[in-house]
């Protein structure tokens, strides 16, 4: 298993605790630990060469 794959996982662990938190604190406290996992997800395959970086383009210049 890959270790964005077990990150994905933990961020689905996080989504179930967050449909059964009792209170808005707990649900958004285990929701912003799901983005974050998933977040760490996305990176993982980013380093592990399986996305390709994001291309930043230049700003560009117009005649006025």
């Amino acid at each position: 298993m890959k270790q964005s794959d077990i990150f994905r996982d933990n961020a689905e662990n996080c989504l179930q605790l967050a449909e059964r938190a009792e209170g808005q604190p707990s649900y958004k406290r285990y929701s912003r630990m799901a983005e974050a996992w998933m977040a760490l997800a996305n990176e993982q395959d980013w380093l592990d060469g399986e996305i390709p970086p994001i291309a930043v383009r230049g700003r560009q210049k117009q005649d006025a």
